[in-house]
């Protein structure tokens, strides 16, 4: 199989961290809750690095979707490279290639529990404001 093109490749020219970095603070100005980041380099081949945040309605859901692709958008000329899916559905991620957003309802995220299967990830802390 051959490797997945770098979302920096393909889009500008941000760095992967810096776009968790903006998926973060995306999340955390429509309030999501529990937004985590982890460095999965060396750790999955899959992406490089992993958000995970929740709300707790599907308003809230489906906010938290369309306030992030916008935002990063705007601020880093990135969208998602595909989103699986739907806030009905409690679980969606955004693909940025290099970076996965999780926006799970808080009852999936308490039973799948993907902050346990990546125990291993450093985290990086998200910044306030």
């Amino acid at each position: 199989m051959p490797p997945r093109p770098r979302a920096d490749s393909i889009f500008m020219a941000t760095e992967g961290k810096e776009l968790a970095l903006a998926c973060a603070k995306a999340a955390a100005e429509i309030q999501a809750e529990n937004i985590r980041i982890f460095d999965l380099r060396g750790l999955s081949t899959l992406t490089d690095f992993m958000i995970v945040c929740s709300g707790g309605s599907m308003p809230h859901l489906r906010a938290i979707l369309r306030d992030v692709k916008a935002h990063v958008e705007k601020w880093t000329g990135v969208r998602p490279v595909n989103a699986e899916g739907k806030a009905d559905s409690r679980w969606v991620v955004l693909d940025y290639i290099d970076v996965m957003v999780h926006v799970m309802h808080d009852e999936l995220r308490e039973f799948y529990g993907l902050e346990t299967l990546w125990g291993d990830a450093k985290e990086i802390e998200v910044p306030e404001g």
